[in-house]
């Protein structure tokens, strides 16, 4: 025992001396920052690796060369007023409804065309990209290894102690600290983006204050998403800047840390925005399949089916969810193409390769549409309790099978037992005229005319509930506030 707690104690001293060896002060920052497991050349050949990954898990990129090289311009603009600019950046916009964005290290900047769409003018979507770059440059991805580098150190260290002492599951803990810590930036670091990309767009000509309202409107869109989805309290779900709130005073806070000067007449650029955005693909993808109220359509796959009153379905690359009363769940996706291909029986495919780890009750073989299933159900427990799991498989044809999830809980299993059948069945082929006549939404900018109302404009929107609060998030109004005429705006048509 006091052999290892000597160890512990000599290893801890070299990896400290080692990491107060490697602190280094950051240009951009003016601060000291431990960056000593990835250097600038890593930090590329890192963000070079995992680009095309995260691209994929995206969406892809968006096919609109034009807005492409519009972000790619104003990006570039805000790149040279940082203290790298001779770093290789790249900007993406990604074909993902979602509003996000996010930078790899090495200079990797991603957008949404979700974020674009709810932005309204150049100055806003510059606050953004600069925010991005300011992870950049501050390096806060190489600080964040580097920093996990020596939590996984520690819990190594802590883990040997805690065996040699006799106490299990000490390691574990450590190591689940660690990795939490990856999950997201620390608050320290998201106001010193802010910070930084208040800077740069100050620097680049834009107006500072567009960083604000920008992050107003996306509070606004994440508490309306919350609010159609018949949570209202569950804002942080629909955020991407949930663990960090900007608010009007954070970025009050981060324009005076940057200590600029204020432009006397600052680029806002409302008209080339919304030019270049005007067509801009709305909502889902056909590319992913879309929604329409209840139903989802796949022009693609040519399928569709349609979800129980009461859920909300929520639409990704890799699977459709739809979520009901009392975390009742539904999960649609696709089994591989090459296991689709080896299986021969439905029945088997359900109760061994795809529910073999599960205690299922008996396994039945089913008809949908012409299409052979198979179906078989039991009780698992969750975090959330005890709930009933029904698992359907689809056959559609040798190479594709069609898997769905039903999770209820089992007070209400039997009372959404018809509607969860009926899911099972509305499931169906579209034909090529069908697939053919489904439409995205799009972004549509028009002029104000004399007598327009807020009311007016959002009753052309073609969605089943809450149009109004559509139309006045997506364009920063407040409820009783009419645009002018003569002003343009953003409505959503098919």
């Amino acid at each position: 025992m006091v052999v290892m707690k000597r160890l512990v104690s000599i290893l801890s001293l070299c990896f400290s001396l080692i990491a107060l060896a490697a602190c280094s002060t950051n240009p951009a920052t003016g601060r000291s920052s431990f960056t000593a497991f990835m250097s600038p050349e890593e930090e590329v050949r890192v963000g070079g690796q995992e680009h095309p990954k995260l691209v994929e898990q995206f969406g892809g990129e968006y096919p609109d060369r034009e807005l492409d090289a519009y972000v790619r311009k104003v990006g570039l603009s805000l790149a040279q007023t940082t203290e790298m600019p001779d770093l290789d950046y790249s900007f993406t916009v990604l074909d993902d409804e979602m509003i996000n964005a996010f930078a790899l290290p090495g200079g990797y900047v991603h957008v949404t065309r979700g974020l674009l769409a709810l932005a309204s003018n150049e100055a806003e979507m510059a606050g953004v990209l600069a925010h991005e770059l300011g992870h950049v440059t501050a390096r806060h991805s190489a600080e964040r290894y580097s920093q996990s580098v020596v939590a996984g150190f520690g819990a190594t260290l802590l883990g040997i102690a805690g065996a040699a002492a006799g106490v299990p599951g000490v390691g574990d803990m450590a190591g689940y600290g660690a990795q939490a810590y990856l999950q997201s930036y620390s608050r320290d670091q998201e106001l010193e983006a802010d910070m930084l990309g208040i800077r740069y767009m100050t620097s680049a000509g834009y107006d500072p204050d567009a960083m604000a309202s920008f992050f107003g409107k996306m509070d606004a869109f994440t508490q309306l998403q919350a609010t159609i989805a018949g949570d209202p309290g569950a804002a942080d779900r629909f955020s991407i800047m949930a663990s960090h709130p900007r608010t009007g005073d954070r970025v009050a806070q981060a324009i005076r840390l940057a200590k600029v000067t204020p432009v006397a007449k600052p680029r806002v650029g409302s008209k080339t925005y919304l030019s270049h955005i005007d067509g801009l693909v709305y909502g889902d993808s056909p590319a992913q399949g879309v929604r329409r109220g209840r139903d989802f359509y796949h022009p693609g796959l040519r399928i569709t089916f349609r979800v129980p009153p009461g859920f909300v379905m929520f639409n990704s690359p890799r699977r459709v969810v739809a979520k009901g009363p009392r975390k009742a769940v539904i999960a649609f996706d696709m089994e591989s193409e090459a296991t689709a291909r080896s299986v021969s029986d439905m029945r088997n495919y359900v109760g061994t390769t795809w529910g073999g780890r599960l205690n299922l009750r008996r396994v039945e073989a089913l008809d949908v549409n012409g299409m052979p299933a198979a179906t078989a159900a039991t009780r698992i427990n969750t975090d959330d309790g005890a709930m009933d799991l029904r698992l359907v498989a689809i056959r559609e044809r040798p190479e594709r099978i069609y898997r769905m999830i039903f999770l209820t809980p089992p007070s209400l299993t039997g009372q959404l037992s018809t509607e969860l059948q009926r899911t099972t069945y509305s499931f169906k082929r579209l034909t090529a005229a069908e697939a053919r006549a489904i439409k995205p939404l799009r972004v549509d900018v028009i002029t104000v005319r004399k007598g327009d109302s807020a009311e007016a404009l959002a009753a052309r929107m073609p969605f089943d509930s809450f149009r109004l609060e559509r139309f006045l998030t997506l364009n920063g109004l407040r409820r009783g506030q009419t645009p002018p005429p003569g002003e343009k705006v953003k409505v959503i048509v098919e």
